[in-house]
């Protein structure tokens, strides 16, 4: 807030939608299309793309960190940000997931992709329409959710078993690893899920109430 002569107070001016976090979380976005194109190379049996892949996916995981610090610190918090950011998580995830049940094609990939991403998309959607008025705070397990799944496709990305020579046996054991925190995510997934819509059942009447009232101003 800020004062004037007369002792009144005017807001503060929103910050401008140009600033560094959101260049980042653009950025996130538009690297989604080459992460993909990279991970499926050959069918995703190249070594050097799959670790080019890996590299983005590692920048774009890094990124979503460094935007995040910046825009609370410097106050740099915009609408813009609010929309792009989770759809940036969302996409490079998600093209993961896909990315990864194609080169596997395995009937338990393509289960946990299709779950994970109706999951994590109704939640943002419902985010981002329905739930701006009500806050619905973020479980703690999401964070472990989040971390676990981003663990899990980053070294799923790598060609662990694409990999010959000294190589041959750290690959298999670090992807047994991924598959197991693979596992863990999903769990979690489901998990921060139903608490994620209990709390938003719980919370109906006050939605549809806020709703009501939008609409009639």
């Amino acid at each position: 807030m800020s004062s004037t002569d007369g002792g009144t107070t005017t807001p503060a001016p929103a910050p401008s939608n140009w600033n560094l976090p959101n260049a980042l979380t653009t950025l996130r976005i538009l690297s989604v299309p080459f992460y993909g194109w990279a991970l499926l190379v050959d069918g995703g049996d190249s070594v050097t793309w799959r670790t080019v892949a890996w590299g983005i996916f590692v920048l774009a995981m890094v990124t979503d960190k460094i935007d995040g610090d910046i825009a609370r610190k410097r106050n740099l918090i915009t609408n813009f940000g609010k929309i792009a950011d989770p759809i940036a998580d969302k996409a490079i995830t998600g093209m993961a997931f896909v990315g990864l049940a194609i080169i596997m094609d395995t009937w338990w990939m393509w289960t946990i992709t299709i779950v994970v991403l109706v999951r994590e998309w109704a939640v943002t959607l419902l985010r981002l329409s329905v739930l701006k008025s009500v806050v619905i705070a973020a479980a703690e397990i999401g964070k472990w959710k989040t971390m676990a799944q981003a663990l899990a496709l980053g070294f799923l990305t790598l060609p662990l078993l694409e990999v010959d020579g000294w190589l041959d046996v750290p690959g298999e054991i670090t992807y047994v690893a991924a598959l197991v925190l693979l596992g863990i995510a999903f769990v979690l997934t489901l998990v921060s899920g139903y608490q994620f819509f209990r709390d938003v059942w719980k919370q109906r009447h006050t939605i549809r109430s806020k709703a009501v009232t939008a609409d009639a101003g």
